[in-house]
Parts: C-alpha cells; sequence; structure tokens
C-alpha cells in the first residue's frame, strides 16, 4: 500500500463516517445518495452532476449514474435536509462555546442564462452590482475560538418568487431561531450593516443574546436623554485607545477606538454601547452591542470581534471557486436546496479537518499534499484560510484512485461453505 492509496483509504473512511453520522434516521438510498454526492463532489471539484458522475466511477453507464443523482436530489424532501442539518449542528456542538462568534451573512447564486430553472428570480450579483437571475443564499456559521474556523451551522437557498415566501427578515429571523434553539445563547452574533434593522435588535434583546451590529450613519439612538443621529454622536468622540488590524492585503491599519453608551429611541431604558472605530475610511465605523465588561478597553475586543467576520466572505468564495456551485445543472428548487446543503456539510467537513489541523498527522498529509503549500513563512501559514489548502489535497488524493465510494455500501457477502455450528 503505497502512499497515496492509504491517504485515499483514510480519506475515504473519514468521507463515510461522516456521512453515517448525517444521515442518521434517514433511510438507506437517502444516505447512499448523501455519501456519494460527498465523495462526487470532493473528489470531482465541481456541482456539476455529469463530473460527480465521473469520480463516482460506478459499475454502469454515465447516463444511469446521472438519472439516480438527478432524481435523488428531486425526491429529497425539506424534513430529510433538516434532520441531516440537526445531525451535523450536533456534531459540531463541542466546538462552541462562550467564545463563539457566530457570523450571519447573505450572499447569491446567479444563473444569468438561464430559462427553465424553477423559481428565478432577480438578485444583485456581489461581484459586479447588477442585477441578475438567480436566488439569495443564507448562511450562518460558527467561527471557533481555538482557530477562528468558520464551521457552517445553517444555510438557505431561497426565491423572493416563491408562494410561501413571506421577506428576507423573516428568512434571516428563521436562521436565528435556529442557531437559538441548537446552541442556546451561547457566542456573539456579528453581522453587517444590512442588518441595522429593529426587528434584529428586538429579537437579541428579548432572547438575551449578545450581538454586534455594523450600523447605518442614518440610525438614531438615545444619548444623555435625547434622540440624535448615531453619526452626530460619534463624531463628538475622538478614539481613546489605539490598535492596528492588517487588511486582507496584509497592509497594517492603525486604528483608534472608543465606547459610548447609548440606547435605542425604542428601548431607552435599555442600555447598549456604540463602538466608534476610527482609521477604515473617512468616517468612522460604528458598531452597537449589548457587550458590557468591567475592561476599559471593551471597544477594543468589540472591533476585534465584528472584523472577524469577513472569514465568511473567504467561505462564500470558497464554495463558488472551489467546487463551482453556480454552474450546477438541476432544475427544481428542491434540489437546488439539497445540493446546497451536502456541499454546505462538505464544507463543514473540512472545516472540522482544518479545526484540528495541529493535532492530525492525517490532515497535515492532505495540507502537504496540496499545491497550496507556504513555504516561505510556515509560521504564518498556520493562520490562514486552510479550505482551500485542504480542499485541494482532497482533490490530489482522490483523483489518483481508480474505484469511488461504493465499495464502502457493499453488504458483506456470506459464505457457501457448510458450517457445523449452530447460527
Amino acid at each position: 500500500m503505497n502512499h497515496y492509496t492509504r491517504l485515499a483509504w483514510c480519506l475515504k473512511r473519514e468521507i463515510f463516517n461522516f456521512s453515517k453520522k448525517i444521515c442518521k434516521g434517514l433511510r438507506r438510498p437517502e444516505q447512499k445518495l448523501v455519501s456519494s454526492l460527498l465523495y462526487g463532489i470532493a473528489e470531482s471539484g465541481s456541482c456539476h452532476l455529469s463530473k460527480i458522475g465521473r469520480a463516482l466511477k460506478e459499475q454502469i453507464s454515465l447516463k444511469k449514474t446521472i438519472e439516480r443523482l438527478s432524481r435523488g436530489l428531486r425526491n429529497f424532501s425539506a424534513n430529510e435536509r433538516q434532520q441531516m442539518l440537526n445531525n451535523y449542528t450536533n456534531t459540531v456542538k463541542k466546538h462552541v462555546d462562550e467564545r463563539t462568534v457566530f457570523v450571519i451573512d447573505g450572499s447569491d447564486v446567479t444563473k444569468p442564462y438561464s430559462e427553465k430553472l424553477e423559481g428565478l428570480a432577480l438578485v444583485r450579483d456581489g461581484s459586479t452590482g447588477k442585477l441578475e437571475k438567480g436566488y439569495w443564499t443564507l448562511e450562518i456559521a460558527a467561527l471557533t475560538a481555538k482557530t477562528k474556523t468558520p464551521l457552517p451551522v445553517y444555510d438557505r437557498v431561497y426565491s423572493t418568487v416563491e408562494n410561501d415566501f413571506i421577506s428576507e427578515d423573516e428568512e434571516v429571523l428563521t436562521g436565528l431561531r435556529y442557531v437559538s434553539k441548537t446552541f442556546g445563547n451561547q457566542g456573539v452574533r456579528a453581522l453587517d450593516r444590512g442588518y441595522d434593522a429593529l426587528v434584529y435588535y428586538e429579537y437579541f434583546l428579548n432572547n438575551r443574546e449578545k450581538f454586534i451590529i455594523r450600523t447605518k450613519t442614518n440610525r438614531h439612538v438615545c444619548f444623555k436623554g435625547e434622540t440624535r443621529n448615531i453619526l452626530d454622536v460619534a463624531k463628538r468622540f475622538k478614539g481613546k485607545y489605539r490598535i492596528d488590524f492588517k487588511d486582507k492585503k496584509g497592509k497594517t491599519i492603525s486604528c483608534k477606538t472608543t465606547t459610548i453608551p447609548v440606547s435605542l429611541p425604542k428601548h431607552p431604558n435599555i442600555s447598549l454601547n456604540l463602538v466608534v472605530v476610527y482609521g477604515f475610511g473617512k468616517d468612522p465605523m460604528l458598531l452597537l452591542t449589548n457587550l458590557k465588561t468591567n475592561d476599559s478597553r471593551l471597544s477594543n475586543t468589540v472591533a476585534k470581534v465584528y472584523l472577524m467576520r469577513w472569514r465568511i466572505e473567504e467561505y462564500f468564495r470558497f464554495k463558488k471557486q472551489q467546487y463551482d456551485f453556480e454552474d450546477f445543472r438541476v432544475r427544481s428548487l428542491n434540489s437546488i436546496r439539497t445540493l446546497h446543503r451536502i456541499l454546505t456539510l462538505l464544507a463543514g467537513l473540512i472545516g472540522l479537518f482544518s479545526e484540528k489541523r495541529d493535532q492530525s498527522v492525517f490532515v497535515m498529509e492532505l495540507i502537504a499534499v496540496s499545491q497550496r503549500i507556504y513555504r516561505p513563512n510556515p509560521e504564518k501559514a498556520k493562520r490562514k484560510f486552510q479550505h482551500y489548502a485542504i480542499g485541494d489535497g482532497i482533490f490530489a488524493v482522490l483523483r489518483r484512485c481508480s474505484v469511488g465510494i461504493a465499495a464502502f455500501f457493499a453488504k458483506p457477502e456470506l459464505s457457501n461453505q457448510l458450517s457445523f455450528f449452530p447460527t
């Protein structure tokens, strides 16, 4: 058994065991479908069913494999998807504690040239800013306290033209309720200014959940008994504490922060903190939070926690670039949601690999196999977003296999030899 053969067998076993955990309570055909898709997406680096079918290397025609996968995705029910998500979040609960940051953000899936997909709506393409045909997505990821690895804990693909669509706020609240039900009020919720709305403040306050929300400059707050514009209040104070950040290009940005006690006009008796961060542009960055501490440097802590949310943008980019999700070729919205859920769970498995990369020889070998080796500064590489390296390592190992994952589903054959012992 050579190096790649051993790695491939260990990797298939990890995928199969992970599939068994998240498919607990599902029927055997659904379990086989999920395992096949997890393996096929990982091996092919694509969400295209024909590429997944080739990666499975089944002893039937490719056409029959694609038909089986397509039929399985189409018939996969919403309850079965929910059961998978529940099983998965039970496995990641041990990585969630009071220091966990839950990042809530939305994205888009654009299909500008599609005509026959179910429920196509107009969405704003995050890359170009143009309106295109496609779907909205909502995801919630838990940044682990140890390595700040994003572990997805909720995902949803939705269309604004569906009959049962209510509003974007209701979609977000549904995700928040799931996180609250699953993890309680542990951790801190971090949201961008697109979620600067009273409905979210009231949800967090009513459920006693800690939050950090970046506010818009037109918001009003209560300051010293008067209702004032939040930007006018912020500009009355200079930064009291200094802190340095590094942007995505590695450039150091020197910032100054300060904390101002305020409240919302509709809830004047509930004290909040306005954290003002100078240094990222002409206007200061405004963060509204209910975090409280005796430490005078609360503003620095809040700024650090909020800026961690850029990792979910890396996570979105990883799913689109590494596995080319926007190139899917299934038509029904139910199939799209099932495929997206399975891709999210695969990203969760890679996140779990990344979380234990310093303790697992198996994960370190996967990274070593990858072409994304950070030779100049290995210590710096440990702090980088490792999903690409692990995903490339998985692809490099599995593409050398001559068989897929079907052997793990084969039942042991009974021997035809006559036995004299009672059974």
